[in-house]
């Protein structure tokens, strides 16, 4: 089994993520992968020159992040581009990873973190999806205090995000993470439980 974890921007993804690995759950990271496939030598790092000039490129070759960020954030079909250049390869190294702890461990689930689980084609690819939730109100007050933005830059930030509702009402499950860190973790270990005891075997222990 294969489950799909997304979330929006500041609504507490990377929490829930380390709760599930406290209880024992493989986590294959799309972000990882994102930058495995654009490293030095990299097909995807070639084609990204060619469609973005070589600006997005830093002297030693490697990726400038910030220039490119600058790009895509601005323009969609300049982010479609990127997405289609990277998004496959990136689900075909997840793909990999998942068939080599698989192999390994027959039966047991295993997590995919991935940002945009509903926005492209990676939905399809997954069991059962989980959406780590937060009201629009608070994602704004918790993207403010952690990335020192004014509210139009964060409002901008959510506002390039599907909204978060919509990804709510697509999920198969929600964390509510409006409340504390605990009353997360007992949502996330009550879900972590259930999911495995569906897993082939029924596996029902916590590590």
């Amino acid at each position: 089994m294969i489950i799909g974890l997304t979330g929006g921007i500041a609504t507490g993804k990377s929490t829930v993520t380390a709760i599930l690995r406290e209880l024992g759950a493989y986590v294959v990271d799309a972000d990882v992968w994102a930058r495995r496939v654009v490293e030095p030598g990299q097909p995807a790092l070639r084609e990204i020159a060619e469609a973005f000039g070589d600006g997005v490129l830093l002297p030693d070759g490697t990726l400038n992040r910030k220039a490119l960020a600058a790009i895509v954030f601005q323009d969609e079909r300049a982010r479609q581009t990127l997405n289609q250049i990277t998004h496959p390869r990136v689900r075909e190294g997840m793909r990999e990873e998942t068939k080599r702890y698989q192999a390994v461990h027959p039966g047991e689930p295993v997590v995919w973190d991935v940002p945009l689980l509903f926005e492209g084609d990676t939905s399809r690819l997954v069991d059962r999806t989980v959406v780590v939730y937060a009201d629009e109100g608070t994602q704004l007050v918790r993207l403010m205090a952690r990335d020192g933005l004014s509210e139009a830059e964060a409002r901008a930030r959510i506002a390039a995000q599907m909204p978060i509702e919509e990804k709510r009402r697509l999920a198969d499950y929600v964390i509510d993470n409006t409340g504390t860190v605990e009353q997360t973790r007992e949502q996330v270990t009550r879900l972590w439980h259930d999911l495995r005891s569906q897993a082939p075997g029924g596996c029902t222990s916590s590590s």
